[in-house]
């Protein structure tokens, strides 16, 4: 049989498939539709809101500003503020869309075949690795099917609407191919042209990922491809995606017989799905029917069919396929190229191949880490605080920081001209007279939290353990510790909307096998933050064992209080850790020492697990603290249960920033803000 007959043949049974499953969810669409009607946008469960909406914040795909701007104005249920966060995203694109679907089109190519001396147009295929390419397996049906194909890239015209020349490579389907009937996909092995290069390296590859948030029912999807084997197109727009099944998508967009093979994009570009068939309209004995109503006749051609929609393969399910099958160590290879959230990265056994943990890469610990992971900090040794030389801010008011873990082996010096530096950015912004370091109070306790961790339990080697094992490799040793851990970690992610576990195993690989629940709640936490998953199971650790063991706590309240005014008034800076000190401490402070003011920066104070376990007995303002701003970055995972005002007591001012991606938790990034700045600097000078 000729490939295009096996095409056509292959392509019929795809599209009656595709018929079927859409008459089968018509109460699930109908469903869609009435809630479309009633006005709500993404009609959509309230976890595949959260992953989607936390997908759009970790890869910077909305501006953070519109976001904050968007859900700080008033209360906000979760599902109304991803939905919120979800409109900026439909609503309002970055330049960058329009370039980076440009690049995403470079990876896409048209398949030909060879036959009866001539080529033929079948289908649309596009590079998911540097050297595999994706289609549908009616398009390339076998390995011969394959060997009597080549692909086309930049098969397209110019920005002047002119043919460009075309580059043809041939495909390699005895290197690799792999293909499955019912999920109607094939994968194969592109060979290199004269460049001996891969052909990723020239047009480019898209990254499949088997995470969760892709897409939510209501969002637009974006096809490109190459309709009726015309030069590449793309559809965009005048589409949404609106039902979800188990391994299918069906969605509106304007598409072809020649897309099959095309991939399916979100707006940012990800590769959401597989297209694979128009859906037709049926009649009750399941026959197609054409745009006049009558019973459509294979003579009758493409055009005449009353398409009602369209369906792809969803990614995951793919991916998920891949992982299964036994393939060679050659094969593994090749599928590994894919990337780490495909979840196909060679494994030491053979069989499936586990999905990553979402925090991606090798973790370089800071030698710091490394440092308090080894034997205790001689108490002789460790450094001390920094006192306020004589005289400052009227020598009755004080400027004190508290600092937050990790700060151990540190120059307190050099530590608090850092903190200075950052809250003169602020100050200059905000119109305020800088502060000379010399007359900041800094107590310190960086090395003194490591000497008591280090006496009262055996603190791992972090290097030695693997970067997704990190919730595992950091959590505290002695029970109770461990518990108060698993506790906070629990309460962050459920804070931060995780999916429910079988909203993650639509959309994971193999994850069970892999993690335990503590770790994907910390993978979920990394994945939604701008922190890797070693620095929240750090601050998260160390915060467990200060609340569990009145030891540790003592020791670093004795500490800091070395350190500090017995007099006058006290404006207080914390970070992190230190936030949850801070408000221990001002249980402790001297008689004559009044705070009259307390900032709060990238603060854990919003758990349930932390502030329960205060000096101060739960979430009340202390009496003697006058005035509390709460300063807090939506992307920093360390200030999960902020805004603190719906919790706390009293008087407190919630502060939503924006820091940089990169230093979401960083304490000069937030003193940085004018608006924290100008708060500390207005109680400088009174």
């Amino acid at each position: 049989m000729a490939a295009t007959d096996r095409f056509r043949e292959e392509r019929e049974r795809q599209v009656a498939a595709a018929a079927a499953r859409y008459d089968e969810s018509g109460d699930e669409r109908r469903a869609v539709e009435e809630q479309q009607d009633a006005g709500v946008a993404f009609p959509d469960s309230e976890e595949a809101l959260a992953a989607r909406a936390a997908r759009l914040l970790d890869r910077q795909a909305v501006p953070a500003a519109l976001v904050v701007e968007a859900v700080r104005a008033e209360p906000l249920a979760p599902t109304a503020a991803y939905e919120r966060i979800l409109g900026v995203s439909k609503d309002l694109q970055a330049w960058s869309f329009l370039p980076r679907g440009a690049r995403a089109a470079r990876t896409v190519a048209r398949i030909s075949v060879r036959e009866n001396g001539r080529e033929l147009p079948l289908g649309t295929g596009f590079l998911v690795s540097p050297s595999l390419l994706m289609t549908n397996h009616h398009v390339l049906t076998d390995a011969e099917a394959a060997r009597q194909c080549f692909v086309e890239f930049d098969a397209q015209v110019t920005v002047d609407n002119t043919a460009q020349p075309a580059t043809r490579l041939e495909l390699d389907p005895g290197g690799f191919f792999v293909t499955d009937e019912r999920l109607d996909f094939a994968l194969v092995l592109v060979a290199p042209g004269p460049d001996p290069r891969p052909a990723g390296d020239t047009f480019g590859w898209n990254r499949l990922s088997a995470q969760p948030g892709k897409l939510v029912i209501g969002e637009p999807v974006n096809v490109v491809g190459h309709p009726m084997g015309r030069l590449k197109e793309i559809a965009v727009r005048d589409n949404m995606l609106q039902v979800r099944l188990d391994d299918f998508l069906h969605y509106k967009t304007d598409t072809e017989p020649g897309n099959s093979g095309s991939p399916v994009f979100n707006d940012q570009w990800e590769v959401v799905a597989l297209h694979h068939s128009g859906v037709p309209r049926t009649d009750e004995q399941g026959r197609t029917l054409r745009r006049d109503g009558q019973v459509w006749q294979p003579g009758d051609g493409d055009d005449a069919i009353d398409w009602v929609s369209n369906e792809g393969v969803r990614v995951s399910s793919i991916l998920k396929h891949l992982a299964a099958l036994s393939l060679t160590s050659r094969q593994r290879e090749l599928l590994a190229e894919m990337g780490p959230e495909s979840g196909l990265r060679l494994a030491e056994a053979a069989g499936p191949v586990a999905a990553p943990a979402p925090a991606a890469g090798p973790v370089t610990v800071p030698a710091p880490a490394v440092a308090a992971a080894g034997p205790a900090v001689e108490k002789a040794t460790a450094r001390a605080g920094l006192r306020a030389r004589d005289g400052a801010f009227g020598g009755t008011r004080h400027l004190v920081f508290l600092h937050g873990r990790s700060q151990e082996g540190k120059d307190p010096e050099k530590l608090r001209r850092e903190w200075a530096a950052g809250l003169n950015q602020g100050l200059v912004r905000a119109g305020l007279p800088p502060v000379d370091p010399a007359d900041v109070w800094f107590p310190y306790y960086g090395d003194r939290l490591v000497q008591a961790l280090t006496a009262h339990e055996a603190v791992p080697r972090l290097t030695e353990a693997p970067a997704a094992r990190a919730a595992e490799a950091v959590a505290p040793v002695t029970p109770t510790a461990r518990a108060v851990y698993e506790e906070i970690i629990g309460e962050a992610a459920t804070k931060w909307d995780m999916p429910k576990e079988s909203q993650l195993a639509t959309e994971s690989i193999g994850l069970d096998d892999v993690v335990g629940t503590l770790h994907k709640r910390l993978g979920w936490l990394a994945a939604r933050s701008d922190l890797d998953a070693w620095a929240i199971a750090l601050v998260f650790r160390d915060v467990a064992a200060y609340l569990d063991d009145r030891r540790i706590r003592d020791e670093v309240l004795d500490c800091v209080l070395e350190t500090m005014p017995d007099t006058g008034d006290v404006v207080l800076v914390s970070h992190s850790l230190g936030t949850v000190v801070g408000l221990d401490l001002v249980t402790r402070l001297s008689p004559g020492v009044n705070c009259v003011h307390l900032t709060t920066a990238g603060s854990p104070l919003g758990l349930d697990s932390v502030y329960s376990r205060l000096l101060v007995g739960g979430p009340k303002r202390p009496d003697i603290v006058a005035d509390w701003l709460n300063a807090w970055c939506p992307t920093d995972a360390v200030a999960i249960g902020c805004p603190l005002g719906d919790d706390w007591a009293d008087g407190l001012s919630d502060l939503a920033v924006v820091n940089a991606r990169d230093r979401a938790h960083s304490i000069v990034e937030y003193l940085a803000h004018p608006e924290v700045a100008r708060s500390i600097g207005g109680h400088l000078g009174a």
